[in-house]
């Protein structure tokens, strides 16, 4: 049996993986559509921090992944018809947006199973990418804080001036 599901799997994490995982424990050959930097501009507000090509070899290192094909245009039909697949697993966000009524008319007609699975609620990519940010932020804050507070220490008071501006390293 074939399987396939289709994502972005930006930052891959462990939540991809044990998606992954389980797909192939229904069937035979995985096949993972991974959708075009342009596809996810489409509906997300930023593209992927990994390029598609990155994206993709990453997912051909997995050893539950058989055939990882991108998807360039926002609709599922085209990859099933290629993969033909005998079972398509879609996420808990799924919702009723035309290209997915479409793919699931479609699978209807040939027979095929749709199943949905729930997302792992500890981690996902958004996750990981507000932890980087909000760390980021922090340090920055901290430097930046740093750095007023030594420029204003020079002056208002009888130190000498410095005329180039002084670098603090940040901290971790």
């Amino acid at each position: 049996m074939i399987i396939y599901t289709v994502g972005t799997f930006d930052l891959l994490h462990v939540g991809h993986l044990a998606l992954l995982e389980y797909c192939k424990t229904l069937g035979d050959v995985l096949a993972v559509g991974v959708a075009s930097d342009s596809v996810v501009s489409s509906y997300k507000p930023h593209e992927p921090v990994i390029p598609l090509e990155q994206r993709m070899e990453m997912l051909r290192a997995l050893r539950c992944v058989d055939l990882v094909i991108p998807y360039n245009e926002l609709e599922y039909v085209s990859g099933c018809k290629e993969v033909k697949p005998d079972i398509f697993v879609i996420g808990e966000n799924w919702g009723n947006k035309q290209h997915n009524l479409d793919v699931e008319a479609y699978l209807k007609v040939e027979g095929k199973k749709v199943i949905q699975v729930r997302y792992n609620p500890l981690t996902s990519s958004s996750k990981i990418k507000q932890n980087v940010i909000a760390q980021s932020h922090r340090g920055k804050y901290s430097a930046q804080e740093i750095e007023i507070t030594i420029h204003n220490k020079f002056l208002h008071s009888d130190s000498p001036k410095i005329s180039e501006p002084l670098v603090i390293p940040q901290l971790s």
